[in-house]
Parts: C-alpha cells; structure tokens; sequence
C-alpha cells in the first residue's frame, strides 16, 4: 500500500512548471543563437530602440519648455488675472 501526501494538483502544477521552464530554456537558446549569429541586425535593432527613445525623451522636454515659457508670458502680462472673480469679505467686528 503506497501513501500520497501530495494531490494530483500539486504533480499537475509542477509539470506546467516544468513545461514552461523548458519552453523557456529553448527560447533564451535560441536568441543566443541568433544573436550569435547575426550580431549587426541586433545591434542595429538597440541603436534603433535607443535612438527612439531618446527622440521621445527630446520631444518631451521641449513640449516642457514651451509650456513654461507659455505659462511665463501670461503670468508677466497680467498678475491679477486669476483673481477676476474673487472676492474676500472680512468682518469688521
């Protein structure tokens, strides 16, 4: 008479386990084959990435600038702008 302490559940979620360990392993192998392989096509593939991203980063930065400098201008051409319909009541007592 044989005992389990573990249920099937445990041996089905340990053989996806396995299973997606060695998709995994065939797929790393196999990007290391290619890069191996053909090393410019990857290379150019990260300037591409790095060149993008940077662009992004650039357009960013000027869309940043241009706000500031649009929001400078409005507040040196009238300070009081905000407060048009503000009014502030004290008591006098």
């Amino acid at each position: 008479m044989s005992f389990r302490f573990y249920t099937d559940a445990v041996s089905r979620a340990s053989r996806a386990f396995a299973a997606g360990t060695f998709i995994t392993g065939l797929l790393l192998m196999g990007f290391g084959t290619i890069i191996l392989a053909l090393p410019e096509m990857f290379a150019f593939l990260a300037a591409a990435v790095f060149f993008i991203a940077g662009l992004g980063c650039t357009i960013t930065a000027v869309k940043i600038f241009l706000a500031m400098r649009k929001m400078k201008n409005t507040d040196s051409d009238d300070s009081q702008n905000y407060r048009v319909n503000v009014r502030i009541h004290t008591d006098d007592e």
